[in-house]
């Protein structure tokens, strides 16, 4: 066992499961997290890479010594959930992190590109309503917040508020029943306590229940609609067909969810998108949308003139339409707005605080605030369940005027020339005039006096989780799951990951003219073009050696070093983002195109991570405030 016994002696274990876990940098920042109290125990990771898995099962089982299982499954799998729950075998969870892509969600599901990665935020969410851990963490693209004019952001926090807490559900419904009665048609009520109970239901098979009696109820009213105009109407109108066959559409939407998954799918296997088919697919996929079908139902019955004589009837159904596509937090906005009209705001707020099950803060975290050596801004939301302290934010570890430099992350691995692999360290490239850069740092970035301070190269060198974990075994590297399994073609080193690519002497001179124009400006691109040098990319960014990096990316290509005019290695961009030396990226160093996507080369496992000392800084924060 790797863990030592002194570490673990009066602390208790907090479990966490780290869901999109990519290389691992949240699960990374959280094993170096701890209190005088608690730490994590890194219970299950989950990816649908295999280069993912193998990355973690060096780090965390053989190295470390860990049982963490991992499961490389899509979260969009019908099979996930269970497969996720049988691997805990009833484990309880307290803390689950995860960045699920969300760039192409849109406002409640109702999705503009058809992308398959629409699904992964509602999917996330399924698992938190299945675990309910006590917290759990979400992190993604500062661009989330305003895309939509901001409702986007409105609409995650709307699904993260929509999670219940079932103790509270039956004062709930009784309130919500007598008040709807006070406010509405008996219809509108019927509907929109069964619409109430069809949401919070966690059970798939009174869900179903309860949507079969919500579109009896539709048909139902939509009888005694049609019976107050002359029947040759009622069955010949095409505005009336199209109410007809749209709330039969509404209620087959299991049939059109799965039409919708093929499709997409196809989209996503057949690359179609940019091209002359891809419109022709969204408009498809737009026709047999929620949002399509309950907009041509509204627009119909406003069409059929003698739909007026029904007066309250007709606008009853309309609502009732409408009012399907309601998430369930636009349900208690109503409700909301109904209590309050009745003087009953007060006890509907009391009501309302027992039934959310979190409490959801959204913050935007900037990693050289936590001892990181680059400027990265990721929004994270962190949900507290209604029995523990909500976080409403994140304190920093570092001031200002103190982050942690390019140079200091970097310097003593500038020891590699062009095309070269390095594994053992060496003296480095001497910068005298830079070395005043360099800072004596607790291991969050802290600059300190203190004799366990070390340099920010020193903790890379040394680990951060020496305090916590003896290695069961030195750092290696094997090329894919089948050489892990048979213990073959592992390869031992001092330093991994140190290589550059061999590049001409073309590409030398235009990043060497780049870096001294200080950045690829339009100056900088004329020079270019002028000495026969341009480039068709668009963006390359020149380090500074006394401040931070930008966000990490996943093209080594883009950044220039800002001494020797080379693209950089895995593991100085490893060190941008505050990974250990010991961590040893596997698989692949990198790969071309779309094998980018599929393969996730050892640049992609770096650039895509959240900076494990950011991560740190996250899992001590709840370590403070869990009961």
């Amino acid at each position: 066992m790797a863990e030592k016994k002194e570490f673990l002696h009066g602390k208790k274990p907090v479990t966490f499961v780290d869901l999109f876990a990519g290389a691992g940098g949240i699960s990374e920042g959280f094993m170096q997290a701890y209190t005088d109290h608690n730490y994590y125990d890194f219970v299950l990771a989950s990816d649908i890479n295999e280069n993912c898995e193998l990355t973690h099962r060096v780090r965390y089982n053989e190295q470390l010594g860990l049982d963490t299982k991992f499961i490389t499954e899509d979260i969009m799998s019908p099979t996930f959930l269970a497969d996720l729950q049988k691997a805990l075998n009833g484990k309880q969870v307290d803390v689950v992190t995860g960045g699920p892509s969300c760039q192409s969600f849109s406002l409640s599901g109702r999705r503009k590109r058809f992308d398959k990665r629409d699904g992964l935020f509602n999917h996330y969410l399924k698992v938190i309503r299945a675990l309910r851990p006590k917290y759990f963490v979400m992190e993604n693209v500062k661009g989330l917040l305003t895309k939509d004019n901001g409702r986007f952001k409105v609409e995650i926090m709307r699904e993260m508020r929509s999670i219940i807490d079932d103790k509270g559900v039956g004062s709930f419904l009784e309130f919500a029943d007598s008040l709807l009665k006070k406010s509405t048609s008996s219809f509108l009520a019927s509907a929109f306590l069964v619409k109430l109970q069809m949401e919070i239901t966690g059970d798939e098979e009174k869900a179903n229940g309860y949507k079969e009696q919500f579109f009896d109820l539709l048909d139902s009213q939509l009888r005694n609609v049609t019976r107050q105009i002359d029947y040759r109407i009622s069955k010949s109108n095409r505005y009336i067909s199209t109410i007809r066959h749209g709330i039969y559409m509404l209620r087959r939407n299991e049939q059109r969810e799965r039409i919708t998954a093929d499709i997409i799918n196809e989209k996503t296997v057949s690359n179609i998108d940019n091209d002359l088919f891809a419109d022709k697919f969204n408009e498809f996929l737009a026709a047999i949308s929620d949002e399509n079908i309950t907009a041509s139902i509204i627009k119909s019955i406003d069409q059929v003139e003698d739909l007026k004589k029904a007066g309250e009837d007709a606008e009853d159904l309309k609502k009732a339409v409408d009012l399907y596509s309601f998430s369930l937090d636009e349900c208690f906005d109503e409700l909301s707005k109904m209590a309050r009209d009745k003087k009953q705001g007060k006890e509907y707020d009391e009501i309302m605080s027992k039934l959310r099950l979190y409490n959801v803060e959204q913050m935007v975290l900037l990693s050289s605030d936590y001892g990181v050596p680059q400027n990265r801004e990721r929004v994270v939301f962190i949900g507290s369940r209604n029995d523990q302290k909500p976080i409403k934010g994140v304190p920093a570890t570092v001031k200002k005027e103190e982050k942690v430099t390019v140079y200091e992350a970097i310097s003593d691995l500038d020891f590699i020339g062009n095309g070269e692999v390095r594994t053992t360290y060496a003296t480095p490239e001497p910068h005298p005039e830079l070395d005043s850069l360099i800072k004596q740092r607790k291991v969050d970035g802290e600059i300190s006096c203190d004799s366990q301070a070390h340099t920010f190269a020193e903790w890379s060198k040394m680990g951060r989780l020496s305090h916590r974990f003896d290695f069961e075994c030195q750092p290696f590297y094997v090329r894919d799951k089948e050489d892990l399994n048979s213990k073959m073609n592992m390869e031992t080193a001092e330093l991994f990951n140190h290589q550059t690519s061999a590049q001409n002497d073309t590409v030398m001179r235009r990043l060497q003219v780049i870096a001294q124009c200080g950045g690829y400006t339009d100056e900088c691109k004329a020079k270019l073009k002028e000495l026969g040098l341009e480039s068709q990319k668009r963006n390359y960014f020149v380090l500074k050696p006394d401040a931070q990096s930008p966000t990490v990316v996943t093209m080594p290509d883009d950044f220039i070093h800002y001494s020797r005019y080379r693209a950089m290695t895995v593991r100085e961009m490893a060190r941008l983002q505050s990974f250990d030396d010991s961590f040893v990226f596997q698989g692949k160093r990198q790969t071309g195109g779309d094998k980018r996507k599929s393969e996730i080369p050892q640049y992609t496992l770096v650039g895509n991570a959240v900076p494990p000392l950011m991560s740190r800084a996250i899992g001590n924060e709840i370590l403070k405030n869990i009961e």
